[in-house]
């Protein structure tokens, strides 16, 4: 992924109104992050731990949607979950069910669709073994990296189309 600025992120998003988008808290240090190993920007908000933010790019455009921990469900496991993106496996609660409102009408009327996540939306590092789940170890797959980040941004761009559904 290439670097990218605070106005191209904040105008990126598209399941939030413009105000909405200028009060997210952008992660720290944007300038130092591991941009040639991302293939989507995801991070949770230090000052409200229910909100995670993902910004990928799709047909040359970039598409960002604000992501809510459901209230009520439970926030913690005692085995290990897989991620539905990355298929990475973590204990406890390394995986959190994170929902994004769909866009339009639908969102409006609040309308969601949810995934099973890297709690801390570090996807991209943890397939490319920069990051490694605490007490986990990823699963042996015959699967190359690029074959594992390829089904990764199919999952990526399969969430976003149910997000940029409007029915």
């Amino acid at each position: 992924m290439e670097p990218l600025g605070e106005s191209a992120i904040r105008a990126s998003f598209v399941n939030c109104s413009k105000g909405e988008a200028r009060r997210i808290s952008l992660p720290r240090g944007l300038d130092e992050l591991p941009w040639a190993d991302l293939d989507f920007l995801g991070w949770r908000d230090p000052g409200a731990p229910d909100r995670g933010y993902l910004v990928a790019e799709r047909a040359g455009e970039l598409v960002g949607v604000t992501l809510r921990v459901p209230q009520g469900g439970p926030r913690s496991f005692t085995k290990t979950t897989m991620c539905s993106l990355c298929m990475t496996g973590h204990p406890g609660s390394g995986v959190s069910l994170l929902a994004a409102r769909r866009v339009g009408a639908s969102g409006r009327e609040g309308n969601t669709v949810g995934a099973y996540m890297c709690a801390d939306l570090a996807c991209p590092l943890y397939v490319r073994g920069r990051k490694v789940p605490l007490m986990s170890m990823r699963y042996k797959e015959s699967l190359s990296l690029e074959e594992r980040l390829d089904r990764m941004r199919g999952n990526v761009d399969d969430f976003l189309d149910r997000v940029l559904q409007e029915a």
